[in-house]
């Protein structure tokens, strides 16, 4: 997975010391019910389109160009759905990364579900049910969290309270 230049460029001063990045994730739902979904380069497994905001990139803003990056959809995004923050994440390299995602419901509204760079090995729509097995588990739940919103959207995004 190709690593944004200004990870790198703070790399160079920090070392593998923990980085507290933004990140946003999408739960892209077609008419038919179906989610969108990618099989991770890194680890095999399917997930929901994600990615590291740019210095100063709008959240949804961010999504809208991450998704279509990786899948070839281009998405509306209707609402805010979660927020959180994930484990630390050590990688081969000694690099130490937390993320804060921001998970957001969308719609597809236009492109065509395809890899479209080497973060995916595939790309495809899931029947909400019949996910895939080897889903992650965070996918899992954002994409829980994404159908509670939607069913109840008074009850507002979920968060750790």
């Amino acid at each position: 997975m190709p690593v944004p230049p200004f990870i790198t460029a703070l790399r160079s001063h920090i070392g593998t010391s923990l980085l507290w990045l933004p990140g946003v994730t999408g739960v892209v739902l077609d008419d038919a019910d179906r989610v969108l979904l990618g099989r991770r380069a890194d680890n095999g497994r399917w997930a929901l389109p994600s990615g590291i905001l740019e210095p100063g990139e709008q959240p949804a803003r961010g999504l809208v160009r991450e998704v279509a990056e990786e899948t070839g959809v281009d998405v509306r995004v209707h609402a805010l759905t979660s927020v959180g923050a994930g484990d630390e994440v050590r990688y081969p390299n000694g690099d130490r990364s937390q993320y804060l995602d921001l998970t957001f419901w969308c719609e597809p509204v236009g492109g065509e579900a395809h890899v479209a760079d080497d973060e995916s090995l595939a790309v495809a729509w899931y029947p909400l049910h019949q996910l895939p097995a080897d889903l992650t588990a965070s996918s899992g739940e954002r994409l829980g969290h994404a159908l509670a919103f939607r069913a109840h959207p008074s009850a507002g995004p979920h968060f750790t309270r």
